[in-house]
């Protein structure tokens, strides 16, 4: 052989030994270090060093078929339900069946939160998804009356019912919008209203900038170098942490010298929240809260509104219905009432089926994450101590045992009894059930009420 062909078969080996070490490299690390544990893990992939399945995630999900992630592990696998693999920089367990999923997010004792730091250091490690077990249950008895009562949820009807009319009829006269960017701006000047009573349009456009630039890293990989999404969004963080921080400070001062007011908004209920031992929450705890609020009452409600409007128009015949029961409802109306009562809406039946098939269909909170306190048998398998559960609500939402045709939009399979528990969970499970789910089909059913008496899409 010639010198240059020895030196050619010399680097494709060495190509070849060094792509095999990396492909194993997190088998060897994370799986061979359990000793005889490992033989009961389940079946999976855990993909490249540092990089794990991400690149296969991404591309899935930024492809017509987000499911391929999960079905390309069943493909290979089997339709078992549970699957190692290698997440946002951790090892980790994903459960995609209804029963197993509903066993991780109701057991507080053996599962703690486990989101990517990613996630926790952009929402907050005083938020929700950062909590312990105590400490979610003392914040969440604070601020579910502020968000989730009737008596705020009767408050925040007037001022989403005025702003919905206006954005509505501004856009007639707009030409083409883009629906998506416009529905964020609509329920971002709402969000904040009810958080801060702001309706200063220069500050809410600059809030929203620092908050989308948050949004855009949620799920990214924690990279912090300058270009990548995760940067930028540690920064605005910042900028808005700052902003929220000094709307904060001017309130508390004004409540030290100006008389109390009537009428509160959520910041104020937040600032007065006291558990029974007296204990109120710091500046902090409010703004990552507020930020955590940011997150599922701005882009959550602008996505599920954005796609149940578009179901609607792609479905004349469930257009039609839908839009029967809100004439229904102006009809029956008695003489003399203007806008919309929370009777009025508690009426909504066949709307709020078209908002739950919405959120069956389009499963806007796809994954939530868990972490094993110690090991953990489920399904036959183990979950080891300080690994990663990524349970799986698309897939739930997406089983064709559980939902005929499961990616047919069909407001009608909700007609007959309430779905079997842990084969719907749109805003999660057990006590870490979203606080905002009330509000959140609110101000979609809102939305839509308006929408189908007046406008359509063209």
């Amino acid at each position: 052989m010639e010198v240059w062909e020895v030196v050619l078969a010399g680097i494709i080996c060495g190509v070849i030994v060094v792509y095999g070490l990396l492909k194993e490299a997190n088998e060897w690390f994370y799986v061979r270090r359990l000793g005889k544990k490992r033989f009961y893990l389940p079946p999976g992939n855990m993909g490249w060093p540092f990089i794990g399945n991400m690149l296969s995630f991404f591309k899935a999900f930024r492809s017509s078929d987000p499911d391929s992630f999960i079905s390309s592990y069943a493909k290979r696998f089997g339709r078992i339900g549970v699957y190692k693999a290698f997440m946002f920089q951790s090892p980790t367990i994903m459960v995609t069946v209804p029963e197993t999923c509903k066993q991780v997010l109701q057991d507080e004792v053996r599962f703690k939160p486990g989101w990517p730091k990613t996630t926790v250091r952009l929402i907050g490690e005083k938020s929700f998804i950062g909590l312990s077990y105590d400490e979610h249950k003392r914040i969440r008895k604070l601020t579910a009356g502020p968000i989730n009562g009737k008596e705020a949820l009767a408050t925040y009807l007037g001022f989403i019912e005025e702003t919905v009319v206006h954005t509505l009829e501004t856009w007639t006269v707009m030409g083409n919008i883009e629906f998506l960017t416009h529905l964020r701006k609509l329920t971002f000047k709402i969000i904040m209203y009810i958080f801060l009573s702001k309706k200063n349009d220069h500050l809410i456009e600059a809030l929203e900038r620092e908050y989308t630039a948050i949004n855009n890293a949620v799920r990214a990989m924690a990279i912090n170098i300058p270009g990548f999404a995760y940067h930028k969004a540690l920064k605005a963080r910042k900028k808005l942490v700052d902003a929220l921080q000094a709307i904060l400070s001017a309130r508390r001062a004004e409540r030290v010298t100006a008389a109390p007011q009537a009428k509160k908004d959520m910041t104020d209920a937040l600032i007065d929240a006291e558990d029974e031992k007296g204990h109120k929450l710091s500046d902090e705890e409010i703004i990552d809260i507020l930020i955590m609020y940011l997150n599922a009452g701005h882009e959550s409600i602008a996505h599920i509104t954005m796609w149940a409007t578009c179901f609607l128009q792609e479905h004349e015949e469930v257009f039609q219905k839908a839009k029967a029961e809100q004439d229904e409802i102006v009809r029956t109306r008695p003489q003399g009432q203007k806008g919309l009562t929370l009777t009025e809406y508690r009426k909504m039946t066949y709307l709020s089926k078209v908002i739950d098939e919405t959120l069956r269909v389009v499963s806007i909170s796809n994954i939530v994450f868990r972490e094993a306190n110690n090991d953990v048998k489920i399904g036959g398998y183990i979950i080891p101590k300080g690994w990663k559960v990524a349970v799986w609500l698309r897939n739930v939402h997406m089983d064709s045992e559980v939902y005929p045709n499961p990616k047919e939009f069909n407001p009608s399979r909700w007609d007959g009894p309430p779905p079997k528990a842990g084969t719907f969970l749109p805003f999660g499970a057990g006590s870490r059930l979203c606080p905002g789910n009330d509000f959140a089909k609110l101000e979609i059913s809102i939305f839509l009420h308006y929408f189908l008496l007046n406008y359509e899409c063209v």
